[in-house]
This record gives structure tokens, C-alpha cells and sequence, in this order.
């Protein structure tokens, strides 16, 4: 069985955690499948936006597999860190923008697949949260940094300390969900507004992706610097040619991705 699947329809992409059994807990074998799925979909050039989404109906993910964590010894842990660790860094290597699709259970590992896109669209029923610490353990999927650089330093560390949840209108509240739906239309909604972000030339919005993921918190210079990179491989793309003669011709774009 696997417990990753891909899927498209247009330019959308589509990732989904294939464990609902386990709550779509992370073990090795998740994590290896889901680190390939975002290689394999991130080289894919007809994709021009992804969705990472659970199969389902409790939890998103509740993170990592503490039933296999049990049965691991030093060197098992050792090896299960580096496969998660490769997970997490395809997911936020992606050069599409992503958007995590979220229901029910997002703890740990989980919401830190949420946080490694750049976008999360919420069910009303959603419940985040970074309970390591309560376990005698740490954040080790990016949480630490990606809660603080999304809601700030000291509301991250009241969150990660406590261990506490967190629910869909909060976490919008906080700015770390980009929308909140009712559960009955997450599916639907998220795909709109990766639709929606394909009328965009995928070209420019890989290129903002890239100079905002680059330049945050680099001295401003160096972010401007990066910002005009950025613009110079957009202008130089067959897309900024057609974007313009649409805007001419008072028609919609028929972008080329290149």
C-alpha cells in the first residue's frame, strides 16, 4: 500500500497522505514516499501550484509514529531523523507555491508539514499544535522557526513551551492560516485558490516565492538585490511577452511557463 498519492487536474498538483488508520502518523516509510512525491512533483513543469493534503476524516497528521519510535534504538532514532529531515526539506525546496490542506489533527510533525507550505487553508474543525517539549523532545520539522517567523517570536515560544492546541479561528486570528472554511468545502476551496494562483504567470509567482523566501531576514539591501534578480528572470521569460501582449489585446493570458 502506498501511503503517498499524486494526483492533477490542470496546472494543480496534488499530494495526499494515504495513512488515515494511523491518523496519517509520519513513520520512516511516510516520510521517505512523501520526500519523494515532492521531488517528483516539484520537477513536473505542467504543475504550476501543489496542494498537500490527508486522506480521511480525524487528523491532517498527528505527526510522527510514536509506535515505531518506541521500537527504535539510538541508531534507529538517528535514521528516522534523517529521513524526516529530507521530508521536510523537499517540502519547503518546493519552487511552486504549496498550500497544506487541514483538517482535524495537526500536532507535531503534522503541523509542521503545514508550516513547510507557504500557504494553510483551514477546516473549522482544524486543531494545530507543537507538543514535543511534553514528551521530553524538540520541534525537529522546522517548527521552532517557521511558528516564530509566522506569528512571532514570543507567541511561538508561549505555544512550543506549553505544548498547547490551538484551533482553526485562533490560528487565523494568529496569521498562521491564510483562511478558515467549513469542513464540508475544504477540498473545493483550497482548490479554488490554487486555481487560482495558476491565472498567475507561474514563471513570476516562482520568482516572488523565491526573492520573499530569500530575503526574509536579510539586511534590506540584500533583499532588494534579490527582488531585482527575481524581476530580471521574470522580464527575460516568454510569460512577461504574452502578459503583456494580453494586457494590449484586453484578452486573458495564455501562459507558457517559460
Amino acid at each position: 500500500m502506498s501511503f503517498v498519492e499524486l494526483e492533477s487536474r490542470g496546472h494543480v498538483g496534488t499530494i495526499t497522505l494515504n495513512r488515515p488508520e494511523a491518523m496519517n502518523a509520519i513513520s520512516g516509510d511516510v516520510a521517505d514516499e512523501l520526500a519523494g512525491a515532492s521531488l517528483q512533483t516539484a520537477a513536473d513543469p505542467n504543475v504550476w501550484a501543489i496542494i498537500l493534503r490527508a486522506a480521511g476524516d480525524r487528523a491532517f497528521s498527528v505527526g510522527a509514529d510514536l509506535k515505531e519510535r518506541g521500537r527504535l534504538d539510538e541508531r534507529g532514532w538517528l535514521r528516522n531523523r534523517s529521513l524526516m529531515r529530507a521530508m521536510f526539506d523537499s517540502i519547503r525546496a518546493v519552487p511552486q507555491p504549496t498550500i497544506a490542506s487541514v483538517f482535524g489533527y495537526a500536532l507535531g510533525g503534522g503541523f509542521e508539514l503545514a508550516l513547510s507550505c507557504d500557504l494553510i487553508v483551514a477546516a473549522d474543525d482544524a486543531v494545530f499544535g507543537l507538543p514535543e517539549v511534553t514528551v521530553g523532545i524538540v520541534p525537529g520539522g522546522g517548527g521552532t522557526q517557521l511558528l516564530a517567523r509566522r506569528i512571532g517570536p514570543a507567541r511561538a515560544k508561549e505555544l512550543i513551551f506549553t505544548g498547547a492546541r490551538v484551533g482553526a479561528k485562533p490560528a487565523l486570528d494568529m496569521g498562521f492560516v491564510a483562511a478558515v472554511v467549513a469542513r464540508d468545502s475544504l477540498d473545493s476551496e483550497t482548490l479554488q485558490l490554487a486555481e487560482r494562483i495558476c491565472r498567475s504567470s507561474s514563471v513570476a509567482v516562482r520568482e516572488a516565492k523565491r526573492a520573499i523566501d530569500w530575503g526574509w531576514e536579510v539586511p534590506l539591501e540584500h533583499g532588494i538585490e534579490l527582488e531585482d534578480q527575481a524581476w530580471r528572470r521574470a522580464v527575460a521569460s516568454e510569460d512577461r511577452v504574452e502578459g503583456i501582449a494580453a494586457w494590449r489585446e484586453k484578452r486573458e493570458p495564455r501562459w507558457k511557463g517559460r
